[in-house]
């Protein structure tokens, strides 16, 4: 199987448990695999053939931005529920990092990864 990947797309959002992440935009990255079969795009060389990453960029900016949840589980889970809904991909791999997460302490990101499939 392909995949398309679309990596550290960035985002501000308003993401958390605690009361100030609903009204104080962070930062959010995003890292897609989309799995599919690329190989008539291969061959034809049209945009129809695959999945536009700018479609994929804007439909990602448009939850994070525009939705808000407490937890980045249920963030990655509605992305890539809408992925596979709107793109004719067989399964998909969505991480989403939180690197202004309110913890006490040093350190790069919290984050978390799902893969979901087409049935």
């Amino acid at each position: 199987m392909d995949k398309i990947m679309a990596r550290g797309m960035t985002f501000k959002g308003c993401h958390g448990v605690m009361a100030f992440e609903k009204t104080k935009p962070q930062t959010f990255r995003v890292d897609a695999d989309l799995f599919l079969d690329t190989s008539l795009a291969g061959k034809s060389d049209d945009i129809k053939d695959t999945v536009s990453y700018a479609e994929v960029f804007t439909l990602v900016r448009n939850i994070v931005e525009q939705e808000s949840f407490q937890l980045l589980e249920a963030l990655a889970e509605n992305i890539a529920a809408a992925i596979l809904f709107r793109f004719p991909v067989a399964g998909v791999e969505i991480t989403v990092y939180k690197p202004e997460a309110p913890v006490e302490g040093e350190f790069d990101y919290f984050g978390v990864s799902i893969k979901r499939y087409r049935n």
